[in-house]
């Protein structure tokens, strides 16, 4: 059963995201992700970092959506694809392989053969910030790639929130795309799930960030049974 939404031109994604890898909206993140394309760190100094806004990728006919922060300094912003080249990715990858949402486990740039299985990988911000954290401006500069995005995948059945600003950042796109919004409004907490219609889910994880994943805030199992519930929400 697909999803019906409100009547608009459908674009597609590949036009979206071209349009995502040119935009300079906001000079702040655009400064701070070319700095670090230029002044590079240690271990990765013999590389060219890709240094500008990061595309969504995925299956366009996917059903499933997991939606991000924004990309890392030397992950996305030195791979050019999200949660590629880090420990984030590696959390998220090994995951969605677990539930056959990625052809593979593993992550470490744009040409290692990986392949989402009926998944899309999208994000609140497409540039890496200034210590992770995105202002508030910046995101509402970047929610319209989601809307597209959102108008674009025509058979979602579940979205994975990771983390409280990306289930925000999340069902604020969701509103504005024209759809219904629980009301009261949904709080995150981790493993929360949210009916938003007869047929599309939203379930919210903690970031597999390292500053999650070093405390034990996020475990493996944890994330694990957020994939899973995303598998049996999708097959029945």
């Amino acid at each position: 059963m697909t999803r019906r939404s409100p009547a608009r031109q459908v674009e597609d994604l590949a036009a979206i995201q071209h349009q995502v890898v040119g935009c300079r909206a906001c000079p702040r993140l655009v400064a701070h992700r070319e700095e670090v394309a230029a002044r590079k760190t240690k271990r990765f100094a013999d590389e060219i970092y890709w240094g500008r806004p990061v595309p969504s990728f995925g299956d366009p006919n996917g059903r499933l959506l997991i939606v991000g922060l924004a990309p890392a300094a030397h992950g996305g912003n030195r791979t050019g694809r999200m949660f590629t080249g880090d420990r984030s990715g590696d959390w998220l990858f090994e995951a969605m392989h677990r539930y056959g949402f990625a052809n593979q486990s593993e992550s470490s740039g744009r040409g290692d053969g990986l392949e989402l299985l009926d998944a899309y990988i999208t994000a609140i911000v497409r540039c890496a910030p200034p210590a992770n954290k995105p202002g508030r401006t910046e995101i509402v500069a970047c929610r319209s790639y989601l809307i597209r995005e959102l108008a674009a995948l025509r058979n979602l059945r579940v979205v994975i929130a990771l983390g409280r600003i990306a289930f925000n950042g999340f069902l604020a796109a969701w509103t504005e795309a024209g759809w219904q919004t629980p009301r009261p409004k949904p709080k995150f907490s981790h493993g929360a799930a949210v009916t938003l219609s007869e047929n599309v889910y939203l379930l919210a994880s903690y970031h597999p960030s390292q500053q999650n994943t070093f405390t034990g805030r996020l475990t493996r199992p944890m994330l694990h049974s957020v994939l899973r519930e995303a598998r049996q929400l999708i097959e029945t």
